[in-house]
């Protein structure tokens, strides 16, 4: 695995971030050092993969980058018939994922905007860290898509990061993700850098706002099943 150094280069200081090539390469090494809980979620969506995945359906991992959730999902299947769609946008993140799934026929990999791809007939979709990064605006219709694509009782894992409504939380919250990230050895230099690369590029609401979009869109059920920080992850089911 590749070391996340690529703020310490002074250039990224001022680029937005991008899914390129060079962020694929240390990718793992960047979700491991960045976001708290990151383990956690994968296991629990293979957890939830054996309960709620059913046999003849689809499973969708939308944003799926090197495809660390559509893994979890492939493992914890236990019915035989299902097709696992995984799609991201960057073709430097499908390239390599490509290579982990090249003998696996139950995963259809597709370089492609989520917005473009049909749902149906699911019984299971994930969007993990991936929702914050489609325009605001854009956020209604994706939610609503994925809950008229999922069959009754299916299942949605939604995992972002999020803002606090109180600012007093907010700040705290903000600067206890940076002490994570410093004893993950990133530099002040580094943490400061990548913020700035991120701003306006993810865009983060609360936690009351994504539980309405989701009941909006028709979710009978939601549930924060787990928060570390600014960092959650959502079930909600059709």
């Amino acid at each position: 695995m590749d070391e996340d150094n690529l703020y310490i280069d002074e250039k990224l200081g001022d680029e937005p971030f991008r899914f390129d090539d060079s962020v694929a390469r240390v990718f793992p090494d960047m979700l491991k050092r960045s976001i708290p809980g990151y383990a956690a979620t994968i296991e629990a969506i293979g957890s939830l993969a054996a309960r709620y995945v059913k046999n003849g359906t689809n499973c969708y991992d939308l944003g799926c980058s090197l495809g660390a959730a559509t893994l979890a999902m492939q493992q914890g299947a236990r019915v035989p018939d299902v097709r696992i769609v995984a799609v991201d946008n960057s073709e430097a993140m499908v390239d390599r994922c490509r290579a982990a799934f090249v003998d696996d026929a139950r995963i259809d990999l597709r370089l492609a905007d989520i917005r473009d791809v049909c749902i149906e007939n699911a019984s299971m979709i994930v969007m993990n860290y991936t929702l914050q990064f489609l325009d605001v605006a854009a956020r209604d219709d994706m939610v609503k898509r994925i809950a008229d694509g999922l069959i009754d009782g299916g299942l949605f894992v939604l995992s972002e990061k999020v803002v606090d409504e109180n600012t007093h939380m907010e700040s705290l919250l903000v600067e206890l993700h940076h002490e994570h990230k410093r004893r993950n050895d990133y530099s002040e230099l580094e943490i400061s850098r990548k913020r700035a690369a991120l701003e306006n590029v993810l865009i983060p609401e609360t936690v009351a706002q994504h539980r309405q979009r989701l009941a909006d869109a028709g979710f009978s059920h939601t549930a924060v099943w787990l928060r570390y920080f600014n960092f959650v992850s959502i079930v909600a089911i059709k």
